[in-house]
């Protein structure tokens, strides 16, 4: 599924190259995002193909809003714990998103929250969300 060939890319992104633990990460924020573009949680919706859109605004909208700043920034990043990601992200797409990666919730909120940072960081080198293009063009472009 996308979710699959999305969370290669992210592995990717993250330095695993798709396989062992960066890759494990990656397949899991590939569940996310792609739970969230298509779970009906409106994330997705305003970003068109694009939900790390969503998802930012999702966390600013929860109080996370200088985090998430800070990794789309120029800057450092500031740190994000597990609870954290579990109370902005809707149960239903935790949830999802940790089945499709065989852990739980609860482990799947603490590699996202080690793990989101680095990504949005890296798909966001000059300080700014990338226009254009599905997230998976978004990545192939940031891995050139």
């Amino acid at each position: 599924m996308a979710g699959n060939d999305l969370g290669g890319l992210l592995g990717g992104l993250l330095g695993g190259g798709g396989q062992g633990g960066a890759g494990g990460a990656g397949g899991l924020l590939g569940s996310l995002l792609g739970a969230l573009a298509g779970g009906g949680s409106g994330a997705g919706g305003a970003n068109g193909s694009n939900p790390l859109g969503g998802l930012l605004d999702m966390l600013t909208k929860s109080g996370l809003a200088d985090q998430a700043q800070s990794w789309v920034g120029t800057g450092d990043n500031q740190p994000v714990s597990g609870a954290q990601i579990a109370e902005a992200l809707p149960d239903d797409t935790l949830r999802k998103a940790a089945a499709e990666a065989g852990v739980s919730p609860e482990e799947a909120a603490d590699e996202i929250a080690r793990t989101l940072p680095q990504a949005v960081d890296k798909l966001t080198p000059n300080g700014s969300l990338p226009q254009g293009g599905s997230l998976e063009d978004i990545i192939r472009r940031q891995q050139l």
